[in-house]
Protein backbone atom coordinates (compact mmCIF):
# COMPACT_ATOMS: atom_id res chain seq x y z
CA UNK A 1 0.00 0.00 0.00
CA UNK A 2 1.45 3.22 -1.03
CA UNK A 3 1.11 6.16 1.61
CA UNK A 4 3.57 8.64 0.32
CA UNK A 5 1.77 11.00 -1.85
CA UNK A 6 2.02 9.85 -5.32
CA UNK A 7 -0.59 12.03 -7.39
CA UNK A 8 0.88 14.36 -9.48
CA UNK A 9 -1.17 17.43 -9.01
CA UNK A 10 -2.87 16.47 -5.75
CA UNK A 11 -3.88 19.85 -5.23
CA UNK A 12 -5.69 20.14 -8.24
CA UNK A 13 -7.17 16.37 -7.43
CA UNK A 14 -8.34 17.82 -4.03
CA UNK A 15 -10.01 20.79 -5.77
CA UNK A 16 -11.83 18.85 -8.85
CA UNK A 17 -13.15 16.22 -5.84
CA UNK A 18 -14.51 19.58 -3.59
CA UNK A 19 -15.65 21.51 -6.91
CA UNK A 20 -17.87 18.05 -7.87
CA UNK A 21 -19.62 18.21 -4.29
CA UNK A 22 -20.61 21.38 -4.61
CA UNK A 23 -24.20 22.06 -4.41
CA UNK A 24 -24.91 18.22 -2.71
CA UNK A 25 -26.87 17.32 -0.43
CA UNK A 26 -24.97 15.21 2.44
CA UNK A 27 -26.46 11.94 1.30
CA UNK A 28 -25.77 13.00 -2.27
CA UNK A 29 -21.95 13.79 -1.23
CA UNK A 30 -21.57 10.11 0.52
CA UNK A 31 -23.43 8.48 -2.60
CA UNK A 32 -20.39 10.65 -4.59
CA UNK A 33 -17.50 9.51 -2.60
CA UNK A 34 -18.62 5.50 -2.67
CA UNK A 35 -19.02 5.39 -6.30
CA UNK A 36 -15.67 7.25 -6.42
CA UNK A 37 -14.34 4.59 -4.24
CA UNK A 38 -15.14 1.69 -5.96
CA UNK A 39 -14.44 3.38 -9.32
CA UNK A 40 -10.47 3.96 -7.95
CA UNK A 41 -10.69 0.40 -6.32
CA UNK A 42 -11.96 -0.94 -9.97
CA UNK A 43 -8.68 0.91 -11.38
CA UNK A 44 -6.55 -0.43 -8.61
CA UNK A 45 -7.62 -4.32 -9.95
CA UNK A 46 -7.92 -3.08 -13.56
CA UNK A 47 -3.55 -2.64 -13.10
CA UNK A 48 -2.62 -5.72 -11.42
CA UNK A 49 -3.99 -4.92 -8.29
CA UNK A 50 -3.98 -7.20 -5.22
CA UNK A 51 -7.29 -7.16 -3.36
CA UNK A 52 -5.03 -7.51 -0.62
CA UNK A 53 -3.65 -4.02 -0.77
CA UNK A 54 -7.87 -2.72 -0.93
CA UNK A 55 -8.19 -4.51 1.97
CA UNK A 56 -5.28 -3.10 3.99
CA UNK A 57 -6.37 0.41 2.41
CA UNK A 58 -10.11 -0.05 3.84
CA UNK A 59 -8.41 -1.20 7.38
CA UNK A 60 -6.02 1.84 7.12
CA UNK A 61 -8.89 4.35 5.87
CA UNK A 62 -11.32 2.73 9.36
CA UNK A 63 -8.47 3.00 11.81
CA UNK A 64 -8.04 7.24 10.75
CA UNK A 65 -11.55 7.75 11.09
CA UNK A 66 -11.82 5.90 14.31
CA UNK A 67 -8.71 8.74 15.31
Amino acid sequence: MITDPHIPDADGFYEAWLRAHAGLSDAQSADLNARLVLLLANQCGDQGGDQGVLLSCIAAASQGSRA
